[in-house]
């Protein structure tokens, strides 16, 4: 693995489980009051055209990374969504 592949690789491991604690979070407490519906709109939109460039280029650390960011992300505005309903 060459030195950029492995700052690709870690960058894309770091940001993706950064999502992990906020999942955890909001499954814990049942709150998800000061998560933004925009921002989070606007970063599913991102991650899943950054999906597609992966997608495109064939780089698979951006196309797992990504995929999995995009599920994550799409887990906490679903979890808003239900914790907000009740």
């Amino acid at each position: 693995m060459s030195l950029t592949d492995f700052i690709g690789a870690v960058a894309g491991m770091l940001t993706t489980i950064s999502f992990i604690p906020q999942v955890v979070k909001i499954w814990r407490t049942r709150s998800a009051r000061d998560i933004s519906y925009g921002m989070y709109t606007c970063f599913i939109g991102g991650v899943g055209l950054w999906l597609c460039y992966g997608l495109l280029i064939g780089a698979l650390p951006i196309i797992l990374n990504n995929a999995i960011v995009l599920v994550l992300a799409i887990l906490v505005i679903f979890f808003k969504y239900k914790v907000e309903k009740r």
